[in-house]
């Protein structure tokens, strides 16, 4: 069974950081692509970071040179840091397996998420 565990998440102001944790109980965690996904108020979740395997990393155009997403594969964790936080950035952030390569590809396991506000 699959857990996903993000922690992290709070209230900060424009032009802050942040760095986003999660937990991952899988067996051969180190096989998989993993991502973070957003979900901002009103809009779909998506993908905004990944890292492979291999440990190539993929962004999305809105995080591009502000996130950088990496991973542990001896603790089996994945990180976010965010950092110049916009409030575009507000949501619920997740952590989960990822397809960069398939846009409309969506993992069926997620954990509970992280809650991130940016605003003044």
């Amino acid at each position: 069974q699959v857990q996903l565990v993000e922690s992290g998440g709070g209230l900060v102001q424009p032009g802050g950081s942040l760095r986003l944790s999660c937990a991952v109980s899988v067996s051969s965690f180190r096989h998989y692509e993993m991502g973070w996904y957003r979900q901002a108020p009103g809009k779909e979740r998506e993908l905004v970071a990944s890292v492979s395997a291999g440990g190539s990393l993929y962004y999305a155009d809105s995080v591009q040179g502000r996130f950088t997403i990496s991973r542990d594969n001896g603790k089996s964790a994945v990180y976010l840091q965010m950092n110049n936080l916009k409030p575009e950035d507000t949501g619920v952030y997740y952590c989960s397996f990822a397809n960069h390569l398939a846009t409309t590809w969506m993992p069926a396991s997620w954990g509970q998420g992280t809650q991130v506000t940016v605003s003044s």
